[in-house]
């Protein structure tokens, strides 16, 4: 059975930088037709042209439930199908609680819970389906995690709770699917060079890259390689989680 993404159709979210733009593109590179998803438009059209004419730009805030559901339907529309879901939008506030803003809270569980929701609720079916008549005979939907999925940390108790919540989310799907054939994965990067950390106010970005100054950061490309893997394998193998730290990361 051929395991590349040949003529299957993949969508990305947070599409425009970091590491859904690595995605994207490496996706591309191994085959799939791309949709591109993300806020800013001017980002995609860059990234798209870099990938070509099998790369489609849907700009959409995945928070507000009809541009989610309508990120998926025009991926249809364009492509006829949809073998693989990969959301990576995701946003990083952190502070004490005692001391945390309510709407940074709100941000964060409206990209990286609802936001996540939408664009899974809307895909499935067409993921169902792309996994009953592709030749791979298989779809995959993946999540991006973070190593806060496991290990809680002073200062991002919310952002710990999304990515968490994440987890036992893809889990619960994962067991529903396994008759569909569809395989959901959890990836759960550590420090990686990306503008996660550019939301931050100044003194708690100055923390976080204090804390991490005697770390090497992957790069957004190791995390691409880490998902390109998970959904090239063979319908044989599931490669459920997968946790991909910096070399020097201790949690």
């Amino acid at each position: 059975m051929d395991a590349t993404l040949k003529n299957t159709v993949a969508l990305v979210t947070g599409a425009s930088s970091g590491i859904g733009a690595a995605t994207a593109r490496r996706l591309a590179a191994e085959g799939a037709a791309v949709a591109l998803v993300a806020r800013r438009g001017d980002r995609l059209d860059e990234l798209a042209a870099t990938i070509g004419d099998s790369a489609l730009v849907v700009q959409a805030d995945v928070t507000a439930r009809d541009q989610a559901v309508g990120a998926v339907d025009r991926t249809i529309e364009r492509f006829g199908r949809l073998d693989t879901v990969v959301n990576n939008a995701g946003i990083m506030l952190l502070g004490p609680a005692l001391d945390a803003s309510l709407d940074d809270w709100d941000r964060m569980v409206a990209l990286n819970v609802q936001g996540l929701l939408y664009v899974t609720r809307a895909a499935l079916p067409h993921l169902v389906r792309a996994a009953a008549d592709s030749p791979r005979g298989v779809a995959d939907l993946v999540n991006i995690s973070s190593t806060a999925g496991r290990v809680a940390r002073p200062g991002s108790s919310v952002y710990n709770l999304t990515k968490t919540g994440l987890v036992a989310f893809s889990d619960a799907v994962r067991q529903e699917l396994i008759g569909q054939r569809v395989r959901v994965s959890v990836v759960e990067p550590g420090t990686v060079d990306t503008e996660l950390t550019d939301h931050l106010g100044d003194g708690i970005r100055e923390a976080a890259q204090r804390q991490t100054s005697s770390i090497e950061a992957m790069r957004p490309e190791d995390v691409a390689d880490a998902i390109a893997y998970i959904v090239t394998r063979e319908r044989r193998v599931a490669v459920n989680e997968m946790l991909v730290r910096a070399g020097d990361q201790t949690w």
